[in-house]
């Protein structure tokens, strides 16, 4: 199991002039480290919890900080994790991902869901559709997404997107693999056999494997029923609790190597550098060493 960093915190010392400074060294540690996979919110204003600060402290744009970081790495792939599908339209989705990948060397993922902060949406007029319009949003941007990397660069009429032309150039130098976020066995793991490269679940210390071995094999009846391969889905989490880079967390995180899943990505509770230079010395390889 490979490891990703997911940084949602900003709130540095130094205020926002040290941003740009930290990721920076952040970025030139996960690659020491042998990081796979560096990631950040992709939210207009923080999420409304104490830990981390709530609306009014520190957001970047989420695309934007990935360029920023794409210029200061080589090997980490890059991503928000995830995109709202509300937050941008599918064309210009396609072609923000497809810029990020051209210019990072084949390296961009495009992590996307349904989206869920409606306040954010409520404070910059953004629309916020009801739950079952935002996953045929998701639906159709995942058609669109999969048009414009490929070779037809036709018209796409859909019920809530119609593009005239899908023209798409330059390409991605590799199709960026899309990722869907979320443990929906209705919907959004349908949409994952249908349409993505991987999933993402949530997990922590008090989560039942038998729970998330049960998505998994939601996932694999929604592929059958898709004709994808279960196999071809790359299993990845999102780790939610105690975050402490340790032999105890590779532990923890055994069960669900077994199950197959291939990445987890975890959260730097405050300075980031500190805790990924941590990760490289007591999780990275441990954790690459576990079937």
């Amino acid at each position: 199991m490979d490891v990703g960093v997911h940084i949602t915190n900003f709130d540095f010392p130094g205020g926002p002039a040290s941003i740009r400074s930290v990721l920076a060294e952040a970025a030139r540690a996960a690659e020491a480290a042998g990081v796979a996979n560096l990631s950040v919110m992709d939210h207009y204003l923080q999420m409304d919890v104490p830990e981390l600060g709530g609306p009014l402290a520190p957001m970047l744009e989420g695309y934007t900080t990935l360029g920023y970081l794409a210029g200061k790495t080589e090997t980490v792939d890059l991503q928000l994790l995830v995109t709202g599908v509300t937050y941008r339209h599918p064309a210009l989705l396609a072609k923000i991902v497809t810029t990020l990948d051209v210019l990072s060397g084949g390296r961009a993922v495009l992590g996307i869901g349904a989206a869920w902060y409606e306040r954010e949406h409520h404070a910059y007029g953004v629309p916020f559709p009801a739950l079952s319009e935002r996953f045929e949003r998701l639906e159709e941007t995942l058609q669109i997404l999969h048009q414009m990397w490929g070779p037809d660069d036709g018209p796409f009429e859909g019920v809530h997107y119609q593009l005239a032309e899908t023209i798409n150039s330059p390409q991605p130098l590799h199709r960026p693999r899309i990722m869907i976020g979320g443990g929906g066995e209705r919907k959004t793991l349908r949409l994952v056999a249908l349409y993505a490269d991987a999933c993402n679940l949530f997990v922590n210390q008090s989560s039942d494997p038998a729970a998330i071995q049960h998505k998994l094999d939601v996932l694999r009846e929604h592929c059958h029923d898709a004709g994808t391969d279960f196999e071809r889905i790359r299993k990845t989490l999102l780790w939610t609790g105690d975050p402490t880079p340790s032999k105890a967390f590779v532990q923890e995180l055994r069960p669900y190597a077994a199950m197959g899943f291939s990445q987890v990505h975890v959260m730097p509770p405050g300075d980031p550098v500190e805790f990924i230079e941590t990760l490289g010395r007591e999780v990275v390889a441990p954790l690459a060493a576990v079937e």
